[in-house]
């Protein structure tokens, strides 16, 4: 299954490593001062080499005696500083406050950072409308996160009428200077036909720029896209390979996908140790799916020796995150007492927190048990009901098919319809 995420940036620019590697975007002070500007610079330089060698006290003394002086981008400096909590205790209203009067003198990296405090609601009340105005001001000057963010703000529609096309207008300018993000949120836009006609043509254009930044998500749509034929052709060993560059990042869902690959044999030779070795990566990471597949392995011992114990333990894991099949399953091992005292009781309690999501074998045996009064009194009423419930799912016509059958015997022993 595809998921597209849509990403809000939460980049805290350095200050350090912005001004060393951009000081041609320093502003200048218009502050009155009494420092030239060969001293600012040897002060600043200073600072950022004391910081990057932890000497903080050192640097915290000259930052502070140039943004005292309005210098802007040790001002920024300053204000990163107390944000990130390295130099001195962590104080969100310094930060904001410095970061303020560098803003002001049109510091992008200090609005992007300014924006991210209202945003996030650090050292000021949380204010979506000031986040965007500041992210705006950086992003008019070029900053691509700020341009990425105000595209994010766009699409998702916060604080502003949601509108794609001036998303895709953002994140077009940040993907022109690189930004993996917009890139693959570009891409997220042409395969949904947002702001533009549908274009799987493109999406996977600019799902392949972000893929080879190394950006796991796109690296696991372009296997989704070849997975499914999407916009391609099916090619399973292209899925393969995109989800196994994804896999090796720690993507979850792609080591899933990887596991149904080697369990059904689908583009590999079957291997169902193989299969419980990806899913047993994607379940350690709480991917409920992977729990659950893993568990029906340990169960069933395909790929791993059976083992109730365990295959209880991953299917509660699961089941825990509201993964039906799951819950039905632990219903079943509860009935049948595999590898755990018999407690139909538990079972039914299990099995019905599976039927409310329309898992339609745990809605079968309910109307079997409550017909039986197995671990409940016996319920024709409450029976007809579940029956009737297992008869009306579409997805499973050998569950559908019992059920109306078991309706039909029901009617004989009542004697008619409630």
């Amino acid at each position: 299954m595809k998921i597209l995420v849509l990403l809000l940036l939460v980049f805290l620019v350095a200050g350090a490593v912005y001004a060393l590697n951009d000081s041609k975007k320093r502003p200048a002070s218009g502050a009155t001062h009494t420092l030239s500007d060969s001293d600012k610079a040897t002060l600043l330089t200073a600072a950022q080499q004391a910081y990057q060698q932890q000497d903080y006290a050192t640097a915290l003394e000259k930052w502070l005696t140039l943004a005292e002086a309005g210098d802007a981008e040790a001002q920024f400096d300053l204000g990163t500083a107390y944000s990130e909590g390295k130099a001195m205790p962590r104080n969100d209203a310094k930060a904001r406050e410095w970061l303020e009067k560098s803003a002001a003198q049109n510091n992008a990296a200090a609005q992007f950072n300014l924006g991210l405090l209202y945003y996030e609601g650090k050292g000021t009340p949380q204010d979506i409308n000031k986040a965007r105005e500041w992210f705006e001001k950086a992003a008019i000057q070029g900053l691509s996160e700020a341009q990425f963010n105000l595209g994010v703000f766009y699409e998702k529609g916060r604080g502003i009428p949601q509108n794609y096309e001036k998303a895709r207008e953002w994140y077009e300018k940040a993907a022109a200077q690189g930004n993996g993000f917009a890139k693959y949120n570009l891409g997220t836009l042409y395969a949904d036909g947002k702001g533009t006609p549908q274009d799987y043509g493109k999406a996977r254009e600019w799902f392949e720029k972000a893929a080879a930044q190394g950006f796991s998500e796109a690296q696991h749509t372009l296997g989704v896209l070849y997975d499914n034929g999407t916009g391609v052709a099916q090619d399973y060993d292209q899925a393969r390979e995109w989800y196994e560059k994804a896999a090796a990042q720690g993507q979850a869902e792609s080591q899933y996908n990887l596991g149904l690959f080697y369990d059904n044999g689908q583009g590999v030779p079957q291997d169902s140790t193989k299969a419980a070795a990806w899913w047993g990566k994607a379940a350690e990471q709480n991917y409920a799916a992977a729990q659950y597949s893993l568990g029906l392995l340990y169960e069933n011992g395909r790929g791993v020796a059976q083992d109730y114990d365990k295959a209880r333990e991953w299917y509660e894991k699961a089941a825990a995150q509201g993964e039906a099949s799951a819950q039905f399953n632990l219903g079943n091992l509860y009935a049948q007492g595999d590898g755990i005292a018999q407690d139909y009781n538990k079972a039914r309690q299990w099995w019905e927190k599976a039927a409310i999501q329309g898992e339609a074998r745990a809605q079968f045996n309910l109307g079997a048990h409550y017909s039986k009064g197995e671990g409940v009194p016996q319920d024709f009423s409450k029976a007809r009901a579940w029956f009737e419930k297992a008869a009306a799912q579409k997805n499973d016509e050998e569950v559908r098919q019992a059920a109306q059958h078991a309706l039909q015997i029901l009617d004989q022993v009542t004697g008619k319809k409630p």
